[in-house]
């Protein structure tokens, strides 16, 4: 069976990286029998980094990479339906939530206003976590950061990219339905695992007051909330 291996969880969520939750939602969204496995080490994943999948022996990492080889595998119909265009703004969107990616993580390892709260409830959800484990990822991060860009910049600097990136996709989600229309796609599965990853997330971050302020994409990321938990 196919195996999928990916962060853990917090808050109701399969999974606390809005990677992983992501291909989470793509499985159970083409109801795609799996495993799902929860690691905290990412050495043994292709290029270092979670989520990976095992089917059948082979190893593929990147979400992206792993969605586009089950479609071909499985011959899932999810996308099937897609106009170029369509496939345009997908590809266009999963680019600008690789930016969201940076400033979500920001909000959690770098500003200090919101790192405690993070620290705090990681490990009141994970208590074989040790607290020194955690500084030393928060330092790890911070190099990340400081190569990617983000960490030279002020929080008040940081969150308006993040917020600027929420508001296009307000822009483009519709109040009801889906992002391109009654039937989620793959784009869904992707918006889901970061939408979910801020509004579900019990922290006070300037990213979730913004997320709340646009009913249509709280009615989407809830939308989908209720069918991969099927709650």
């Amino acid at each position: 069976m196919l195996t999928l291996f990916s962060w853990p969880e917090m808050f109701g969520l399969a999974d606390n990286n809005p990677y992983g939750l992501k291909v989470f939602a793509f499985l159970k969204l083409c109801r795609v029998p799996f495993r799902h496995e929860h690691v905290m080490d990412a050495s043994r994943a292709p290029h270092g980094q979670l989520p990976y999948i095992d089917d059948d022996g082979r190893i593929i990492g990147d979400s992206d990479a792993i969605i586009a080889h089950l479609i071909a595998r499985h011959g899932l119909p999810i996308d099937a339906a897609l106009t170029p265009a369509q496939r345009d703004t997908d590809h266009l969107l999963r680019r600008m939530l690789d930016d969201l990616y940076w400033v979500m993580s920001y909000s959690r390892w770098r500003d200090d206003r919101f790192w405690p709260a993070f620290r705090d409830a990681f490990l009141r959800f994970h208590p074989p976590v040790a607290p020194q484990a955690l500084e030393t990822a928060r330092a790890y991060n911070f190099t990340r950061y400081h190569a990617q860009g983000i960490g030279r910049l002020a929080p008040d600097e940081a969150f308006a990219r993040g917020i600027a990136d929420l508001e296009v996709l307000s822009h483009l989600v519709p109040e009801k339905g889906f992002l391109f229309g009654p039937q989620p796609c793959s784009t869904d599965a992707g918006l889901y695992g970061f939408l979910a990853n801020i509004l579900l997330f019990e922290i006070d971050t300037p990213l979730k007051r913004h997320l709340m302020s646009r009913p249509n994409l709280v009615a989407h990321c809830r939308a989908m909330h209720g069918l991969v938990t099927g709650g």
